[in-house]
């Protein structure tokens, strides 16, 4: 991309994930990002860190705001800038991609079309709508409906229309959907035609409404746009509805854990439908003099173990011995990790865990090495957090080991995020958190020092709280904090699985 260029690239109906591959990759690359007030956050968090952000509101603007955005471009691109233009939906259905991309035309200035999921297509799949079916006709009609605010139906021929049979598809306004029901059904359609509306598609709040075609208005929600989907394959949304089935569908889950580890917690819970907000408390860092932890590294053969209890442990112990040594060091020394998630960072760099407790907490990791051998005399190493608690260190040591600690990273405050989507104090308030999820002692009391002692507190008493395991829950405890949801084992995917369970058994008692 050394040529400045605007790529007109369609973002899709919502969900972030249903960007194109050529898509991000524009994203990745651009010096301005000029998009739609549509376009969720996560998505304009793909853009490069340098990137110049420009709302220019809504997806289809008035003429004299289209040939505002349209000189916009132009100017960009004369400055020396490549220019991503993100469209909701498709640029070129039903969307002001093409006269954006004719003035471009007639400027010379280069551009490029990515083309995107239209909602028409992409809401219709997640609510469980295919827009084809076999069997249910050979016609599928997009109809656009809702850019004035008015109660008429849009300005096409009903008649024809009701006539093709298949499917018709709808952009419907918030006071057009009576109309168009009532004109189809004057025209011959059948008022028992199957129809679904469908709110906010793709995303978390997505809301689907099923019903027949001459009662359907009476579902639709006043002041929101809606997908309408007429046919018989409206009818076979309870056979294959999928997105909003999911466990965790909607349930907004505060993520607490650094930005470094969150993505596993975040990924997991959002594919089982939950809105993951990150909103991490505290930052990895490294240590402030690393002079010990560069002689472990030096020295690490001389080890009869190495202890590991946190996967930044691992990776900052490792990266410091690969600056100056390999892999190889390890032979000849036992390595045990406190929990699956720590033995798995291990086998990223191709290494063999020898012991891995069964039960994931400093506490057990004792009785699993005596276990495994004699303890007294043999030489420890603990690469921990300069905030670790010394529990096993202490106990090894009376059990007569060896054992040398080192300060691997350290775990400081971290600032809170920015943004409407991301003012935690006020969606607790509000009550607009379903969890806040605590995967160790110092996310929970960072939480605190982030948004107040008391006010914190109080707050949470309003939500689940969801901790990983009982040292988290202590710390909690004593911070006045009553922990809802705690896994009987100590990982991420059972802290996940606890979620899953605890809100399956609230909505069995609704």
């Amino acid at each position: 991309m050394n040529n400045p260029c605007v790529y007109i690239v369609g973002a899709g109906p919502g969900d972030p994930s249903l960007i194109t591959v050529r898509g991000r990759q524009l994203l990745d690359r651009a010096d301005v990002v000029v998009h739609d007030h549509l376009i969720p956050a996560g998505l304009l968090r793909l853009a490069r860190a340098g990137a110049e952000r420009i709302d220019v509101g809504p997806a289809a603007p008035r003429v004299l705001d289209q040939e505002a955005i349209s000189i916009l471009l132009v100017e960009k691109v004369r400055d020396g800038k490549t220019v991503v233009r993100l469209k909701w939906g498709d640029p070129f259905l039903f969307d002001s991609g093409g006269k954006e991309a004719l003035l471009l035309h007639e400027q010379g200035v280069p551009f490029e079309i990515v083309p995107g999921i239209p909602s028409a297509i992409g809401g219709a799949a997640y609510s469980g709508i295919p827009v084809t079916y076999p069997g249910a006709g050979d016609v599928v009609t997009f109809v656009r409906g809702h850019e004035e605010e008015t109660d008429a139906a849009p300005n096409v021929d009903w008649g024809r229309l009701a006539g093709l049979g298949g499917t018709i598809v709808c952009y419907a306004g918030p006071r057009q959907v009576g109309a168009i029901a009532s004109a189809l059904v004057a025209h011959g359609m059948s008022a028992d035609e199957s129809a679904a509306l469908v709110y906010d598609p793709t995303t978390p709040s997505q809301r689907t409404m099923s019903g027949a075609l001459g009662t359907i208005a009476s579902q639709a929600r006043e002041g929101m746009p809606s997908l309408m989907v007429i046919g018989r394959v409206a009818g076979l949304r309870e056979h294959l509805r999928w997105f909003d089935n999911r466990p965790l569908f909607g349930r907004r889950i505060v993520v607490t854990r650094s930005r470094e580890q969150a993505g596993e917690l975040i990924e997991m819970l959002e594919e089982r439908g939950a809105v993951a907000i990150a909103a991490p408390t505290i930052r990895i860092a490294p240590p402030h003099d690393d002079t010990e932890l560069r002689e472990a590294c030096a020295s690490v053969s001389s080890f009869d173990w190495i202890v590991f209890t946190s996967a930044n442990a691992v990776d900052r112990f490792v990266g410091e011995l690969l600056v100056s040594g390999d892999v190889r060091d390890f032979k000849g020394v036992r390595i045990c990790t406190v929990g699956p998630s720590t033995a798995s960072r291990f086998h990223r760099y191709g290494i063999r865990v020898d012991l891995t407790p069964a039960e994931y907490r400093g506490e057990a990791v004792l009785e699993s090495l005596k276990a495994a051998g004699p303890v007294k005399g043999k030489k420890f190493l603990l690469p921990r957090a300069d905030i670790a608690r010394e529990v096993l260190a202490d106990e090894l040591r009376e059990a007569g080991a060896d054992v040398t600690e080192v300060i691997a990273y350290r775990t400081t405050l971290s600032e809170p995020e920015r943004g409407p989507d991301q003012d935690i104090y006020r969606m607790l308030l509000e009550g607009k958190i379903d969890a806040v999820t605590f995967t160790s002692a110092s996310t929970v009391r960072n939480f605190l020092q982030i948004y107040g002692e008391d006010q914190a507190a109080d707050l949470l008493r309003g939500t689940v709280v969801a901790a990983i395991g009982p040292v988290t829950a202590e710390a909690a405890q004593q911070l006045g904090i009553n922990t809802t949801v705690m896994p009987a084992r100590y990982t991420i995917p059972d802290l996940v699985d606890a979620l899953v369970e605890h809100f399956s058994s609230v909505a069995e008692t609704r």
